[in-house]
C-alpha cells in the first residue's frame, strides 16, 4: 500500500505519544475515521491512517482544518489502540456529562434495529448514555473482548469485559445512568422496556464499518438494585477460521474430519459454557456446507449466520421446541443436522433415530469430558444399544489463554512439579522448556487470544462393548487411553511443551 500510494510507511509503536499535536483536529473525526495527526508543517498536515484511499477522510479534515494532508500508512490494530488513548476514556466522558443536565430518553421510538456506528449526524448520538453504549461496544470490539457485563449495586455500578476468558473490570459510571442505560439496551435489542422483573433475551447489530456488522446476543436479569445485563459478542468471522486455527493436532483432526465426513451417525460436543463448542460445530458444517448437502439447525439462539445452512432458533413459547423443530427437520430430506443442545430424552431420542436413519447429526452436551458424555446419555434414560449404535465420536474441549508470542519467557520448573501436573518421565528429556506469561503492549498480561484444548474419543468397536454392558466412566476412559486418546490434560501439556499457553493456564482449565 505504501509503494502503491507513494506515501510513507510508520511503525506507531515508536511514537510518543505525548509529544503529538493536541487540538489541531476534532477528536470525533479521529475516533470515526480512524485516523492520528501526527505534525504540522505550514498548512499541511501530516496524518498516519491504515486506508489512505480514504477520500471522504480527507475533505473531511481539509474542511475542518483548512489544511491539506500529508498520508503515513500506519497498521491498523496499532492505529485504533493510539485513536482510543487519544480519545477521552468512557469514564471520564460520563463523568463530564452526567453532572449536567438530566437526560430523558426522547429517541425511543425511532429505533432502528441497526445501531450504526458510523452515522455520526442522527440527533440522538449527542445523548451522553447512547455514547457510552457505544464506546463501550466499540471498545469490547476493538479489544477482542467476547462478553460486555453491565452491573448494578448498591451504591457503584460497573463494567466489565471477558477477554480471552477472563473478566475485567473496564468502566465504573456514575449509578445514576443504570435505567436509562438498561432501557437504551432493550429499545436496540426489541426487548420489552416495561418488564423489568422477569430475564429477557434480544439481539442488536452495530455498524463498525462500510461493510462490517457485529452481532450481539443481550441478557437482561433482575438482580436486588436493577437489571444486570450481560452482551455476547457475536462474530460470524469466527465460524471461518479453518479447523487448523482452532488448535486440533493432527491426529485429533483426522479422527473429527474421519467422523463428520460419514453418511450417518451422530458427533458430539461437550465442554462448559463458553469452552468454544458452538465455533467448533460451525467449523464443521461449514466444512460439510456444498451445494449438493441440505443442512438444518436448531439453536437457542443461532449465533452464527453460515449463508447455505438453514438455521432455526428455537421458541419455547410458541411450542417450537428443539424436539419439534427436529422432527420438522426429518420431513425437510436433510442430510446433516445440527442440534444446538440435547437437554432431555425427548430431544436425544430424536437425535438417536435421525443419527440411525442416514443422517449426520451434530450436537453439544453439558459434561466434563468424552467418557462421561456416554454415561449422562445412560442416566438420561436413553437406551444403551442406541447410544452404540448411533455415537460416533465424542469432542470434548476446553479454551486456555495463549501465551503472547513477543514477550513470553521461558520458565524454570521444578522436575517434581512437572511430573505432579501429569508429565511422564519420558517426556522431560530436556528437549523443550516450559514458558510463562510477561506483558508487553501487544497483549493482555502475558497473554493474546485462545487455543483449544481437546479429548477427541472415537467410539470403537471395544467401547461400544462396554456401552452396551452398562460400563462406568473409568471402564470407557481406561480402554480410550489403551486406543491412545488423550485425556484434556495430557492435551493440555502438550500445548505446554510446543510453547502455545503456560502450565498454571491448563491446570487452571483442566481437572486431574
Amino acid at each position: 500500500m505504501s509503494t502503491a500510494f507513494a506515501a510513507p510507511l510508520l511503525d506507531l509503536d515508536a511514537i510518543d505519544v505525548g509529544r503529538l499535536p493536541k487540538g489541531l483536529l476534532d477528536s470525533r473525526i479521529c475516533a470515526d475515521y480512524r485516523i492520528v495527526v501526527l505534525s504540522k508543517r505550514n498548512n499541511r498536515l501530516m496524518v498516519a491512517t491504515a486506508d489512505p484511499a480514504d477520500q471522504q477522510a480527507a475533505e473531511k479534515i481539509k474542511f475542518a482544518t483548512q489544511m491539506g494532508v500529508d498520508w503515513v500508512i500506519a497498521e491498523y490494530d496499532k492505529l485504533s489502540k493510539l485513536v482510543e488513548a487519544q480519545t477521552t476514556t468512557a469514564n471520564e466522558a460520563m463523568d463530564n456529562i452526567i453532572g449536567g443536565s438530566d437526560f430523558e430518553f426522547d429517541d425511543m421510538a425511532t429505533d432502528p434495529v441497526v445501531a450504526d456506528a458510523t452515522d455520526k449526524a442522527a440527533e440522538v448520538d449527542d445523548a451522553p448514555v447512547v455514547k457510552f453504549l457505544h464506546k463501550m461496544l466499540l471498545d469490547a470490539f476493538n479489544m477482542r473482548a467476547s462478553d460486555l457485563h453491565f452491573e448494578p449495586y448498591e451504591h457503584t455500578y460497573r463494567v466489565r469485559f471477558r477477554v480471552d476468558g477472563e473478566l475485567r473490570e473496564i468502566a465504573s459510571p456514575p449509578i445514576a445512568i443504570k435505567d436509562k442505560l438498561a432501557s437504551r439496551i432493550k429499545v436496540i435489542s426489541r426487548m420489552d422496556i416495561s418488564e423489568k422483573r422477569v430475564p429477557q433475551d434480544g439481539r442488536m447489530k452495530l455498524k463498525v464499518g462500510p461493510d462490517r456488522v457485529i452481532d450481539f446476543r443481550v441478557s437482561t436479569l433482575p438482580t436486588l438494585f436493577g437489571e444486570k445485563i450481560v452482551i455476547r459478542i457475536l462474530d460470524p468471522s469466527s465460524a471461518k477460521v479453518g479447523i487448523d486455527a482452532l488448535g486440533y493436532e493432527p491426529e485429533e483432526k483426522e479422527r473429527l474430519m474421519n467422523a463428520i465426513s460419514r453418511p450417518y451417525g451422530m458427533v458430539l460436543v461437550t465442554g462448559p459454557t463458553g469452552s468454544g463448542k458452538t465455533v467448533s460445530l460451525y467449523t464443521c458444517l461449514n466444512i460439510l456446507n456444498k451445494p449438493g448437502i441440505n443442512i438444518s439447525t436448531a439453536e437457542d439462539p443461532s449465533e452464527i449466520n453460515l449463508p447455505g445452512v438453514n438455521q432455526v432458533n428455537v421458541n419455547e413459547k410458541a411450542g417450537l421446541t428443539f424436539a419439534a423443530a427436529l422432527k420438522a427437520f426429518l420431513r425437510q430430506d436433510p442430510d446433516v443436522i445440527m442440534v444446538g443442545e440435547i437437554r432431555d430424552l425427548e430431544t436425544a431420542d430424536i437425535s438417536i433415530k435421525a443419527a440411525q436413519t442416514g443422517h449426520m447429526v451434530l450436537s453439544t452436551l453439558h459434561t466434563n469430558d468424552a467418557p462421561t458424555t456416554l454415561t449422562r446419555m445412560m442416566n438420561m434414560g436413553i437406551p444403551t444399544f442406541n447410544i452404540a449404535s448411533s455415537v460416533i465420536l465424542i469432542t470434548a474441549q476446553r479454551l486456555a489463554r495463549r501465551l503472547c508470542a513477543t514477550c513470553k519467557a521461558p520458565l524454570d520448573v521444578p522436575r517434581k512439579a512437572l511430573v505432579d501436573a501429569g508429565f511422564k518421565s519420558e517426556e522431560l528429556d530436556g528437549t523443550w522448556t516450559p514458558y510463562k506469561p510477561v506483558g508487553c503492549s501487544a497483549c493482555n498480561n502475558g497473554y493474546k487470544g485462545r487455543v483449544g484444548i481437546y479429548q477427541v474419543m472415537p467410539i470403537s468397536e471395544e467401547i461400544q462393548r462396554i456401552i452396551l454392558r452398562g460400563g462406568s466412566a473409568l471402564d470407557i476412559a481406561k480402554q480410550a487411553s489403551v486406543e491412545g486418546v488423550r485425556t484434556l490434560r495430557e492435551s493440555g501439556l502438550l500445548k505446554v511443551r510446543q510453547g502455545l499457553t503456560s502450565l498454571e493456564e491448563v491446570l487452571s482449565v483442566t481437572n486431574e
